[in-house]
């Protein structure tokens, strides 16, 4: 808990417990401050101290990283740390970069089925091949 101009503020996180709990690096989160994704505050001793909006904005980062967006595209979904927050811009990106990315994962999906379709059509030529040149032998 850190004291702020004589108040006790609540939900505030060391970069430490943040890696712990997410499971990541503490050069990963000073990493995504230096891309301005996060910004937390520094004690008196210039000891890093992240808010419930850090948190909840390292978790966003964490997530679209794992859905496969650049960290470009998850600035913009999220929006830079000095920037206000617009839930509903947000929300209209999220949409905007979700659907984009469904539209990759599904052309994806159609050329691994084309690419299965032709393993299968190969394997069966070369299984073809395989017992005629076991007939022509015995």
């Amino acid at each position: 808990m850190v004291v702020k101009d004589g108040k006790k503020q609540k939900d505030i996180y060391t970069i430490s417990a943040l890696a712990e709990e997410f499971d990541i690096s503490t050069r990963s989160i000073r990493f995504y401050e230096e891309k301005n994704l996060i910004s937390p505050e520094r004690t008196d001793g210039n000891q890093r101290v992240y808010s419930r909006r850090d948190r909840a904005r390292l978790k966003l980062i964490l997530r679209g990283k794992r859905f496969g967006y650049s960290l470009e595209e998850i600035s913009e979904i999220i929006g830079m740390t000095e920037v206000d927050f617009d839930e509903e811009d947000q929300i209209t990106k999220s949409l905007k970069f979700g659907k984009k990315r469904l539209d990759e994962i599904r052309e994806r999906i159609n050329e691994l089925s084309l690419l299965e379709q032709d393993l299968l059509a190969f394997q069966d030529k070369i299984k073809a091949r395989l017992d005629a040149l076991r007939k022509s032998k015995g």
